[in-house]
């Protein structure tokens, strides 16, 4: 994937994470996005739309599976604030989907609080 990346190996970005957000440090409002949240393609055969570089990278990288931000933002090498927001606008654009991560409740010996807070005072001990 290497021809997909902006960046020089030796000098680093060639494009200041600054540039490439516009500025901006956080998605729109109407998207809370998690380390864990799901994006997924809306139309995983598409034509290309027109945005640009940064944005059609991570397009693709979403229309090969739907993955979660974090694995999007180490694929892309890219920070995570950026992906963030470059996934903010492309939910905008209608191109993906951002589901909220599910939430697993434990299960077993791991969901008895007492037992936590025995093994909490243990850990205090040493």
């Amino acid at each position: 994937m290497s021809d997909e990346h902006w960046y020089e190996d030796e000098t680093g970005s060639l494009v200041r994470p600054y540039t490439v957000t516009r500025g901006r440090t956080e998605p729109s409002g109407r998207h809370a996005i998690d380390l864990m949240s799901q994006v997924t393609a809306v139309e995983a055969e598409a034509a290309q739309p027109d945005v640009d570089h940064a944005r059609a990278v991570l397009l693709a990288l979403v229309r090969r599976g739907a993955r979660p931000v974090v694995e999007l933002a180490a694929d892309a090498d890219l920070p995570l604030t950026v992906v963030r927001v470059l996934l903010g606008d492309l939910a905008e654009a209608g191109l993906v989907r951002i589901d909220e991560p599910r939430r697993v409740e434990p299960a077993g010996p791991a969901a008895d609080p007492e037992l936590l807070k025995v093994i909490v005072e243990r850990l205090r001990e040493l």
